[in-house]
């Protein structure tokens, strides 16, 4: 017996390495045929926007897998618990800095709040958090981030393939050159890291040049954040997120991006109560927030406006981390 399994043994192994040998360029050859079929239908999805097959066939030529975007959309920042994720952004060089942006674009920011109604801390805030006021605005070439992304990344293909589309149109309307887009590693755009589909349908000419630009007009990208909150229903002078009181195992489930389904009624409870007592509608939609400390988790409650920042970052952390900036800058600012 032991003889005729040390024979099989091998012939075994040769079997497995055949077999592994036929199956990798079938793998290979399914591959190939998939990204043609997404090409064809790419092309095909362009065409109804107005543009030839050639000029889509050019605009994809020059585009590249990138493995460096595969790497860093394996793992984001926002994977990291709370405590190791906060100081990275809430820092006193950041908030120094968001400072002196608020100061030098003073007037530019409060005609941004009284046209769209958001605070301006919210505006600086956002800017900060995302390109340090334009002193990181992304290494990638956004045409090569969404095209790895949309044909070679099957979680969010689909998604990311459509912001490549509405890259191409982005790029004719604003009359840009592709070739030199840098971004993050998703393909978001200038101060305020802007995708695609929301610079056409967010950006705003807040100067009056006649051009939509985030990428190098602070003005502009004040302007879009501002109405980039508005048109998702920011409500001004209203609670961001409330901190909560934990006695006891809360009853309602934890947000994870889904559309608001609770209420402020369906989460407060004996167990988990408001720090501060105010007056609250226990009838508005809410979401109970959980942020994992070194040694404990911390509870939150949600509110609207709290939905609305993660409308620009789904991740309830990026939100937190935005709410918590703006307090600090507002701080700052009232005292100068």
């Amino acid at each position: 017996m032991t003889r005729i399994s040390a024979l099989l043994a091998p012939l075994g192994a040769m079997l497995l390495s055949s077999m592994a040998q036929a199956t990798e360029p079938a793998n290979q050859n399914q591959s190939t045929l998939n990204k043609a079929a997404l090409t064809a239908e790419f092309i095909k999805t362009q065409e109804q926007k107005g543009f030839s097959a050639d000029q889509t066939h050019a605009f994809l030529a020059g585009a590249k897998l990138d493995q460096a975007v595969l790497d860093a959309i394996s793992r984001p920042w926002e994977a990291k618990p709370w405590y190791q994720y906060y100081p990275l952004f809430l820092t006193d060089e950041r908030l120094v800095a968001g400072l002196k942006f608020w100061q030098e674009h003073e007037g530019i920011i409060a005609r941004a709040t009284k046209t769209y109604g958001v605070e301006p801390q919210i505006i600086v805030a956002i800017i900060g958090i995302e390109t340090f006021y334009g002193r990181f605005m992304g290494k990638y070439s956004v045409r090569d981030a969404l095209y790895t992304l949309g044909f070679h990344y099957p979680p969010r293909a689909n998604f990311f393939r459509a912001e490549l589309g509405k890259l191409q149109q982005l790029v004719k309307e604003e009359q840009l050159s592709v070739d030199d887009l840098k971004g993050s590693y998703a393909g978001a755009m200038g101060y305020g890291q802007f995708i695609s589909s929301s610079y056409r349908h967010y950006a705003v000419d807040f100067d009056g040049d006649g051009q939509r630009d985030l990428l190098g007009d602070p003005v502009d990208a004040i302007g879009s954040v501002a109405n980039y909150f508005h048109q998702h229903g920011w409500q001004i002078g209203q609670p961001v997120v409330l901190p909560l009181v934990n006695e006891g195992t809360p009853r309602a489930k934890v947000w994870s991006s889904e559309k608001l389904n609770l209420k402020v009624a369906d989460i407060l409870s004996p167990q988990l109560s408001l720090k501060k007592n105010q007056d609250l509608d226990a009838n508005q939609l809410a979401m109970l927030v959980a942020l994992e400390q070194a040694n404990d988790t911390e509870y939150w409650l949600g509110l609207n406006n709290f939905y609305v920042i993660t409308r620009y970052n789904r991740s309830p952390l990026y939100a937190m981390a935005v709410y918590q900036f703006s307090e600090q800058l507002k701080h700052a600012h009232d005292q100068n």
